[in-house]
């Protein structure tokens, strides 16, 4: 028996595009999750399935993409991230305060609400930091692996033809 959200997404869930390993789906999907990685917390995984679908991606390549953002990279992303938008707003990267952030997992929701209070602090230069960080490293993941996948199929064909020629 299935449950009523699977048998109403079951088209969409079971579209074969989505798991599809071609230099397309394989590339958008890096694109998406690059992209879903800079959304904070639980969202990430969340809206990289739905991008993923809309655009009819490599799904686990967009889901496991996502993971370059974790709990020690978080940090010095979104520093970038702001860094970049004061190049836009104008205002000073210099003012940056770092949180004092433990990772104990008995503070947790502690931990959680000190990040949420440092990157709201930040303000428009971060979100517009953001921005431009999601479409400078999707464009980058997106050219990247059709340029590594590209490498490889020229590669193959040379291969090939001097296994034809010996």
């Amino acid at each position: 028996m299935q449950s009523r959200a699977i048998r109403m997404l079951g088209p969409w869930v079971h579209h074969r595009r989505l798991c599809r390993v071609d230099k397309h789906s394989v590339a958008g999907g890096v694109a998406i999750g690059l992209a879903s990685g800079l959304i904070p917390g639980p969202f990430q995984i969340l809206s990289a399935a739905i991008l993923a679908g809309l655009f009819k991606v490599n799904l686990p390549i967009a889901l496991v993409t996502t993971f370059y953002t974790n709990p020690f990279t978080i940090v010095p992303l979104y520093v970038l991230a702001y860094t970049l938008g004061s190049l836009i707003t104008g205002e000073s990267a210099d003012d940056i305060d770092m949180p004092e952030l433990s990772w104990n997992p008995l503070q947790i929701i502690h931990t959680i609400r000190e990040l949420g209070e440092w990157i709201m602090s930040m303000g428009p230069t971060l979100v517009i930091g953001l921005l431009l960080q999601v479409a400078l490293f999707s464009i980058a993941g997106y050219g990247l692996v059709r340029l590594g996948w590209r490498l490889c199929t020229i590669h193959e064909w040379r291969k090939r033809r001097e296994r034809r020629i010996s």
